[in-house]
């Protein structure tokens, strides 16, 4: 099932006070991460060569090196996920961070659950990065990056937040997503997103797209719990197409 917090990684966290990296590390281990942890950027360095890190968290004030070559050396031989933790708060320093390759800036002192959330923010841009900017499940096809739907070449008209509903349920293709996943998913600023207005919208996407003859059934609602995309939808029992009851 896709809950709101599900992408686990492992994360290196470079920071040189110890009390800092330890609550760091802590807030992130209790999300399900694996945390590895160094203090100067020679142990940094030493870890980032043996691999195995998803996401970078980085200080700009080491005792042995600036931040922002370390994340420069970085950035030189991969596209690593990376968030500058930072006592320089200014709007240049955070401007200079992000243009040097950095993917968020966190300012001290921070909320560690604000810390937490941002990680899992820049992770699942990434896991959506990774998944391609094209969905194809038998003749719907999802263009992820044109925001575009079509079923047997038929254009799908869907308003933008519709499309980001299909395209999330398209991208967990099996999986039972519940409406707070998809609401932090879908509406990630705004706090007041009720359950109704996401089975509203599910129930608009499921209008727009089972226009078919064949009565397919892409999106099924999972009873007290969410919903579930089907990438290879059977023909429903009713032989039509339509709103389902279970919306």
């Amino acid at each position: 099932m896709v809950r709101r917090v599900e992408i686990v990684a492992r994360v290196l966290v470079v920071e040189d006070d110890d009390d800092i990296r330890e609550v760091v590390a802590i807030a992130l281990a209790r999300e399900g991460h694996d945390v590895g942890e160094a203090g100067d950027a020679a142990t940094a360095r030493a870890l980032l060569a043996a691999g195995d890190v998803d996401l970078l968290i980085l200080d700009l004030t080491l005792p042995d090196a600036d931040g922002l070559d370390l994340l420069a050396e970085v950035k030189d031989r991969s596209d690593l996920p990376t968030i500058i933790l930072s006592a320089h708060s200014s709007e240049g320093d955070r401007v200079l961070g992000l243009r040097a390759g950095a993917d968020d800036y966190v300012v001290k002192p921070f909320s560690p659950r604000e810390l937490s959330a941002r990680v899992e923010a820049v992770l699942r841009r990434e896991r959506r990065a990774a998944t391609g900017a094209d969905l194809h499940y038998d003749d719907l096809h999802i263009d992820r990056l044109a925001r575009r739907a079509t079923v047997a070449g038929r254009p799908v008209d869907l308003t933008a937040k519709e499309f980001d509903v299909l395209s999330f349920l398209a991208t967990h293709p099996g999986e039972v997503v519940d409406r707070e996943a998809m609401s932090a998913e879908v509406w990630p600023d705004d706090d007041t997103i009720d359950p109704a207005t996401v089975t509203e919208f599910v129930r608009r996407v499921r209008q727009r797209l089972e226009v078919d003859p064949r009565g397919r059934r892409w999106i099924t609602t999972v009873w007290g719990t969410g919903y579930r995309f089907d990438p290879h939808p059977t023909q429903t029992e009713e032989g039509g197409a339509g709103v389902s009851r279970n919306s």
